[in-house]
């Protein structure tokens, strides 16, 4: 069997560039795909690169189908998702493509995982969502959490926190909201804004002997902490491909929490004006004004620091609450992860026997605890701490 051919959208992006310089080092020769082949050539240029490049409008499913072939594995890193990405994921489900992307989209990941399995399961398709720094740290680290837990194990947290280099202990440096700037593109901004306008979800057991379930929240509707190295941190609620991932294979569990810690002490306070402005949101109105205003956000065009890190804390919990297990991991910034697991992903995909499994899923699922760790820790994320 010939390995898969990689095509890349979006690599004119910021993303896309670093995925596409990962995937060039990888030794890949990736079909990057888009409207503007100029742009496209400019960018393989400066990276010395002479990949494939195929115009298409990547807003119709139906062009994208002629270019797409069963079997190709398609990377997308083209957002916003809901309004940019949908015929992407689209298309490859239908013509039996594997599909990873690097959206932090709730809403995005729940229509793939919910309105495109069927179809990317009929088609022998895997699309897995959210392929970098959201989600694949935190599936890993309460999948790594919850096995050590047992059986026992009913309910799972996975915190998203950002530290930097240089600052001392690295795990033990608190973000601020200097850091959110510092440390994110305008385009993440952008997502972290959006998401605030949006309906999101958790993953629980509403009462003993029911049926687990999604229930639908608003973002930052709870706070809670986690412990490590000595300091506290709070993470306030978020909706991530965790609460759909980590069921699949723990099905035993009663509530999946994802929480974004990003904003140090203001992550209280920003949880109260979510609520304060809650009301408001339910204006379709008001929702796109904020959406135009997260377009003109200050800093829109400058590069991250480069001295960012990440950390994931994942805590593993019986039926009473008790603690059974934690997993910390450390990583690169956001983008260089992201970059380096959608690459990572690419070329395993690619392979003739990838033996990824058929509908959508979420990464743990599609690759298999065992190889989504080694993947990981190719992409420089590593477990500081199992207990």
């Amino acid at each position: 069997m010939r390995k898969r051919r990689i095509v890349l959208l979006g690599a004119t992006g910021y993303t896309g560039q670093r995925v596409l310089r990962d995937l060039l080092a990888r030794g890949e020769e990736p079909t990057l795909a888009g409207r503007n082949r100029s742009k496209m050539l400019a960018v393989a240029e400066r990276l010395e690169a002479r990949p494939h490049v195929a115009e298409v409008d990547v807003s119709s499913v139906e062009d994208l189908m002629l270019l797409l072939e069963p079997g190709d594995v398609v990377v997308s890193t083209i957002g916003p998702f809901m309004r940019l990405g949908m015929p992407t994921v689209t298309a490859a489900a239908r013509v039996g493509a594997h599909y990873l992307d690097s959206t932090g989209e709730g809403t995005f990941i729940r229509h793939v995982l919910t309105e495109l399995d069927s179809v990317a399961a009929d088609r022998g398709a895997c699309l897995v969502p959210a392929f970098g720094y959201d989600y694949v740290p935190g599936n890993l680290a309460g999948a790594l959490a919850l096995e050590r837990a047992g059986d026992r194990a009913r309910h799972v947290e996975v915190g998203y926190f950002l530290t930097r280099t240089g600052r001392g202990d690295e795990v033990r440096y608190r973000s601020t909201l200097r850091d959110v700037y510092a440390l994110t593109t305008g385009g993440t901004r952008q997502t972290l804004v959006g998401a605030a306008t949006e309906r999101g979800f958790a993953y629980r057991r509403p009462r003993p002997g029911a049926t687990a379930t999604l229930v639908d929240e608003r973002t930052a509707q709870r706070v809670w902490t986690f412990s490590h190295a000595g300091v506290t941190r709070s993470a306030m609620s978020v909706a991530g491909s965790e609460h759909f991932g980590l069921p699949e294979i723990f099905p035993q569990l009663e509530s999946v929490e994802v929480g974004l810690g990003w904003l140090g002490r203001w992550t209280r306070p920003v949880q109260l004006a979510a609520a304060l402005q809650a009301p408001l949101l339910r204006s379709a109105k008001v929702r796109a004004a904020v959406s135009r205003m997260s377009e003109r956000l200050p800093g829109a065009q400058r590069e991250p620091d480069s001295d960012g890190r990440s950390l994931v804390i994942a805590v593993a919990r019986d039926g009473s609450g008790r603690v059974l297990a934690t997993t910390v991991l450390t990583g690169p910034d956001p983008y260089e992860m992201t970059a380096s697991l959608m690459a990572w992903g690419a070329a395993h995909a690619a392979a003739p026997d990838a033996g990824l499994r058929s509908g959508a899923h979420g990464p743990v699922a599609a690759f298999g605890l065992d190889t989504l760790r080694l993947g990981a820790a190719e992409a420089g994320v590593q477990v500081v701490q199992e207990e």
